[in-house]
């Protein structure tokens, strides 16, 4: 269970907690594995509790009734997914699939309910947890409504490089993930000849760059200006 101890120390959501926290959920968690493209749930399926991504990645998408779908996220290494059925146990709001091979910690409702009855400090966490994500959203919203396109192109590029991130040299971000142009016109909510046209252009100005196949943010300030309302 070293890796989800790990996890619960320094994931972006469960960072922070008080040891015997740490330790109850630690031993709450059912380590599990899934394999490139299997669906984890669906949306409408049951909340019975979330999951810790330990490796790999994870794609949320919802369907519109034409069978369309819309990428909201893609969740990397130290994200949760699914944490809103601990607190209200409705069922999923989204469908989750597996991008890459994964491994993943399972946190069952009913035993988190009983370990929460007995650690109540438990919930202040989770609703932290929740209130960012709405946050989250809201700023997603807000983008997709107002901010012209580049900055939308922007705001995804810097939410992928919160999930997969990492510095190659000061001020040098690498997205380590392989992306497609249509994977981030489908998150900034436009037509990928569009999104191609921002890209290049952002290439041309040495703004962002291609190492094997990754993106690299080269200046992060040009994109956070960029995204900014």
């Amino acid at each position: 269970m070293a890796e989800i101890n790990e996890f619960l120390e320094n994931s972006f959501s469960l960072g922070g907690l008080a040891p015997d926290l740490a330790a109850g959920l630690e031993a709450l968690a059912r380590p599990m594995k899934l394999k490139a493209g299997t669906i984890l749930f669906e949306a409408g399926d049951p909340g019975n509790g979330c999951y810790a991504v330990l490796e790999g990645s994870l794609r949320v998408s919802l369907l519109s009734a034409e069978g369309d779908e819309q990428l909201l996220a893609v969740l990397g290494p130290g994200q949760l997914v699914g944490e809103m059925a601990l607190l209200d146990g409705q069922p999923r709001s989204a469908t989750v699939t597996a991008l890459k091979p994964a491994r993943l910690a399972f946190f069952d409702k009913r035993a988190f309910d009983r370990f929460a009855e007995e650690n109540p400090d438990i919930y202040r966490h989770m609703l932290r947890i929740v209130g960012g994500r709405l946050r989250l959203a809201n700023d997603v919203l807000a983008a997709r409504s107002f901010l012209p396109l580049p900055g939308r192109v922007a705001k995804t590029l810097l939410l992928l490089a919160d999930s997969f991130g990492k510095e190659v040299e000061k001020d040098r971000t690498l997205i380590h993930y392989k992306l497609s142009q249509a994977d981030i016109a489908n998150m900034a909510g436009a037509a990928r000849e569009n999104v191609s046209r921002v890209l290049n252009e952002w290439k041309r100005a040495g703004t962002i760059s291609q190492i094997s196949g990754y993106y690299c943010i080269e200046k992060m300030a040009t994109l956070e200006e960029a995204a900014s309302m």
